[in-house]
């Protein structure tokens, strides 16, 4: 475990360096409804940012879903298979929603266990304002916005209009797959 643990943050490390010259990348969300330009804000959320940046680079999220939508509050993905498998994954980071970032409309926070610091590779795009989901020093460990939507709202609102159903112990799963096709680095 310490190795992984260890080889996960070396390479962490040279994936920042990598990225150094550009502090607040974007990335690109390909899906069979269309495309998602997302800003990242690695300087407050850097190891988020990372962490997601390091999937993006290894090609993870090729042919994953958004598998969980929820009209009026989210869309989730970029952890099962189009055969609604679990990906294997990193391990967990810690948890940066106390980073001023706030759970608002278009923005693109970390999906996460009961356990604040679980979070690996899904990660959730709010449909609205959510403001429980934010951190709370007295009540609430929040979840890590790290980003937002620039491009592509109509997107995620075309997806979030999808009729769900109940799959594979699951709810709330769109009965049209919705394919994460790619997500890249764009300049």
């Amino acid at each position: 475990m310490r190795r992984r643990l260890f080889a996960l943050l070396a390479s962490l490390f040279l994936f920042a360096s990598a990225h150094a010259a550009s502090p607040d990348p974007s990335v690109l969300i390909k899906t069979n409804f269309g495309n998602i330009k997302v800003q990242l804000n690695a300087q407050k959320a850097p190891k988020t940012v990372a962490n997601f940046l390091h999937y993006v680079d290894t090609g993870f999220y090729k042919n994953t879903l958004f598998h969980r939508v929820i009209p009026g509050f989210m869309i989730q993905g970029g952890g099962l298979t189009v055969n609604m498998t679990k990906k294997p994954t990193f391990p967990p980071i810690v948890n940066e929603s106390d980073n001023g970032l706030k759970n608002v409309r278009g923005s693109i926070a970390m999906a996460r266990t009961m356990a604040p610091n679980s979070a690996t590779s899904q990660f959730f795009i709010n449909l609205r304002n959510n403001p429980g989901l934010n951190y709370s020093p007295t009540n609430s460990p929040g979840y890590a916005v790290f980003g937002k939507v620039v491009q592509g709202m109509n997107v995620v609102d075309a997806i979030a209009a999808t009729p769900t159903t109940d799959r594979d112990g699951r709810q709330n799963v769109p009965v049209k797959p919705v394919i994460i096709e790619s997500v890249t680095v764009i300049k």
